[in-house]
């Protein structure tokens, strides 16, 4: 039994030093001292031994084993660090070979634009709010003082998912979320995408940014609209630019009016771009219907206010000089690079 111990050490030395891998270093140890290996089986002959012979037989099976252990630990040491050495040179480095360029993105024009607006606005008091772009017909109209046969309610113009359920096609509905969580003084703006049924074309797209504000306090009149407009336009366009209120119609707001400013372009001595005028039409504004306070709970005897609203994408497209909507969502970035 010692003679056969000596000869399977002898052997497995052997083939520990002609294993090239530690694939091949591991299949020499399943070998011999796996659960079915060589050395594995000797020992479970042991049974036949007499009783003196067997702790002779048993110490040198576990000098043999350790033996063989302590081979593959030294072959598997100087196996892996060949290995390594290998890596190495398959995978050198040559650090004087040029650097790839990182390519660093920048905001989209359009969230340029809203940081400018928030910024300016923030500026002067107002507060950020938001509201789900998913509504309620009550919360886009009804409670806005939009009429049951007002235009904007058909299926034409918005995108119904039920009967009491759309994609908000302004963010005023947040105005009427606000008024109704808040007590005044109330000061906010209320950027975010909106929806209509259009037909993309140069200046229609069916989804769009729009940023409304909203002031209701006590004393509020439409000089604090003209002033806070006036201070907004100058910061946005260039301190030359000047307002002009012309009326008009909203369903939430009374009196109504649109807002044009002197076209930054030829400061109000006419141009193409203006078509000649000397203005271009800039953003919607009026003084806070009645009706629109009485659906929140706010006295309208008490308090009065005044909202606006203006598209992002109309703004970034006049100030950037931008001649079609849709560069703005077709994300190819020769365009894109330009801001």
């Amino acid at each position: 039994m010692e003679q056969k111990l000596r000869a399977l050490e002898e052997q497995a030395k052997q083939d520990v030093n002609e294993a090239q891998s530690t694939d091949a270093l591991e299949k020499v140890r399943v070998k011999y001292l796996g659960k079915k290996g060589e050395l594995t089986q000797v020992l479970r002959g042991m049974g036949s031994l007499s009783a003196e012979e067997r702790p002779i037989v048993g110490k040198i099976a576990n000098v043999v084993r350790e033996s063989i252990e302590k081979s593959l630990d030294q072959a598997k040491l100087h196996i892996k660090n060949i290995e390594m050495t290998a890596k190495l040179e398959a995978e050198a480095i040559d650090v004087t070979m040029p650097g790839k360029e990182t390519k660093i993105g920048r905001k989209h024009p359009l969230s340029q634009g809203l940081d400018e607006l928030k910024d300016i606005f923030i500026s002067m008091g107002f507060k950020v709010a938001e509201g789900p772009e998913v509504e309620t017909v009550y919360y886009n109209f009804d409670a806005l003082n939009a009429a049951q046969n007002h235009p904007s309610r058909d299926m034409r113009d918005t995108f119904y998912i039920n009967d009491d359920v759309i994609l908000r096609t302004q963010t005023s509905p947040v105005q009427v979320r606000v008024m109704e969580k808040m007590k005044p003084p109330i000061r906010i703006i209320s950027p975010g995408r909106c929806f209509r049924n259009d037909t993309p074309d140069a200046t229609h797209s069916p989804m769009f940014h729009q940023l409304e504000g909203l002031v209701v306090d006590k004393g509020i009149t439409l000089a604090d609209l003209k002033g806070t407009l006036e201070v907004f336009v100058k910061k946005f366009l260039g301190d030359h630019t000047q307002i002009k209120f012309r009326p008009h119609h909203f369903p939430f707001t009374e009196p109504s009016a649109e807002i044009d400013a002197t076209c930054f372009k030829c400061n109000g001595d006419g141009c193409p771009f203006c078509k000649k005028s000397g203005w271009i039409e800039l953003l919607g504004a009026g003084m806070v219907h009645p009706n629109v306070l009485k659906n929140v709970g706010i006295d309208p005897e008490v308090y009065s206010g005044f909202a606006f609203g203006m598209g992002i994408d109309r703004l970034v497209m006049l100030k950037y000089g931008i001649d079609d909507i849709r560069l703005l969502f077709e994300n190819d970035m020769r365009f894109l690079n330009q801001f």
